[in-house]
């Protein structure tokens, strides 16, 4: 067989090869095609391969590449290469990926994006980088784009888009038909035309399906609606995102402090936002801190180390109330046995509590007209399971030991045990907010401290008190 029929059977296998398998994961032939397309040095093999992906296909197969294979990856591509890509990335590996690139090509690239994705991948960028990267860019794109990284961190105007249709109120519906088919510069895809005076101050909306419903010498005022959602630039992407929840928005005005239009947010942006908060309290629940899957051993151990030394302190605290009752222990050493029990089923009911109230703080829905109605819940959830607890966990103490008294024992450690679980589930993640103090990074800590203490100091005390025991 000759080399041109190898070739020819070659790019007919890579016509019939699947992106993603049947579980939706990236398909190993597929990357092992783009790879071997990498080391070759083939530029056009590689374009037939991932040159019309979606971004998101493209941003999992960045990920899926060797570190050193990512920047050939991206040269070969050439003006393929659509850098959206990077906002699906993890942010290690983009900001990696990014610093084997020059600022020329990076500038070229993000000049075909919209906006908002040209911030979120700037933004990560050292002063100095987004400096040259802006340089490169026209002067009126580098002032928008320098005006959207001004804003605070995980504010709406860092999320916003620039690109948006405003119009004047006195136009008609045809001139601005007209002017949506004559211009050069609109986005890509927009949902609204806002209407705006003189000054820019956003008077209202109109929706597209309106527009084209309407005749064209309608004035757009006449089927204008005042917004009444519009979003602050420096408003925190969180409220903004529950805002977009409460209200089923698809897109949103966003506005300066004088009321000026100057940008739109779309829903798009807000589900990227929902899942990134999402993910965020999840890991400071588990103490891990911002930490990606592409961070390295010394990074992800310095991120960690805090909690742990800070849980090492709780486990001290803990020991400390166990050595009170040594001589406790000595004389009836089933207690030694039967203490992680208690200890343990009150943490897990402590935290069940905690992920409740903090969710709900996160939310908005625990707040000071429920708060009471929610504790007197807590309070009866955690008698009723700790008193079925008890009786099971006592059943199994007096069958194991053959003693009543110690199930009696730790049936009645269960269930104060249980009871400041509950309580302290709740009312910690409530006080730390009132502190001001991120209910979703401190909270497990101190619920922890307290159904170990309680639990321990209950079930040895009640113990030493039930049979004469030495403290």
């Amino acid at each position: 067989m000759g080399q041109a029929e190898k070739v020819e059977i070659f790019e007919h296998v890579l016509d019939d090869l699947p992106v993603r398998d049947e579980e939706e994961r990236l398909n190993p032939e597929f990357i092992a095609a783009v790879e071997q397309a990498i080391t070759d040095n083939s530029a056009e093999r590689l374009k037939e391969l991932a040159g019309n992906l979606h971004e998101a296909d493209t941003g999992d197969l960045i990920e899926a590449l060797e570190e050193e294979e990512r920047a050939p990856f991206v040269r070969l591509l050439g003006e393929e290469f659509d850098y959206t890509a990077l906002t699906e990335t993890d942010e290690g590996i983009r900001l990696k990926l990014l610093e084997e690139l020059s600022n020329e090509d990076i500038a070229e690239g993000l000049g075909e994006l919209d906006s908002d994705d040209v911030v979120y991948i700037l933004e990560d960028l050292d002063e100095v980088d987004q400096a040259e990267i802006l340089g490169e860019m026209p002067y009126a794109d580098r002032a928008q784009l320098q005006k959207a990284l001004d804003y605070p961190e995980d504010s709406a105007g860092r999320r916003m888009q620039s690109e948006f249709i405003a119009v004047a109120p006195f136009w008609t519906v045809g001139q601005t038909i007209d002017y949506m088919r004559e211009a050069r510069d609109l986005p890509d895809s927009f949902y609204q035309i806002y209407v705006v005076d003189p000054a820019f101050k956003l008077l209202g909306s109109v929706h597209l399906d309106k527009i084209l419903r309407t005749k064209r010498q309608e004035k757009v005022t006449s089927i204008m609606e005042e917004t009444r959602q519009s979003v602050l630039a420096t408003e925190d992407q969180e409220e903004v995102a529950r805002r977009f929840e409460r209200y089923n928005l698809v897109s949103a005005a966003v506005v300066d402090e004088n009321e000026r239009l100057v940008g739109v947010l779309t829903v798009d942006d807000i589900v990227d936002v929902i899942q990134e908060e999402a993910e965020e309290d999840l890991r400071a629940l588990a103490g891990v801190g911002d930490e990606e899957i592409s961070d390295s051993v010394l990074t992800i151990a310095r991120s960690r180390l805090t909690w742990l030394v800070v849980n090492l302190g709780t486990a001290v605290l803990a020991s400390v109330v166990i050595a009170l009752f040594e001589d406790t222990i000595e004389a009836m050493v089933a207690l030694a046995v039967l203490m992680p029990i208690v200890a343990s089923m009150g943490g897990n009911a402590g935290t069940q509590t905690m992920t409740v109230a903090v969710r709900g703080l996160a939310t908005q829905e625990l707040g000071a007209r429920n708060m009471m109605r929610i504790l007197n819940r807590e309070v009866i959830v955690s008698l009723l399971n700790g008193v079925a607890l008890a009786v099971l966990i006592g059943l199994t103490a007096w069958l194991w030991f053959q003693s009543a008294g110690l199930g009696i024992v730790i049936a009645a450690a269960i269930i104060i045990n249980m009871l400041f679980a509950g309580l302290s589930g709740l009312l910690i993640p409530i006080a730390l907010d009132k502190l001001k103090v991120d209910p979703a990074i401190a909270s497990s800590v101190f619920v922890t401290t307290v159904t170990d203490v309680v639990g321990f100091f209950a079930f040895l005390g009640i113990a030493a008190f039930w049979f004469g025991l030495p403290l």
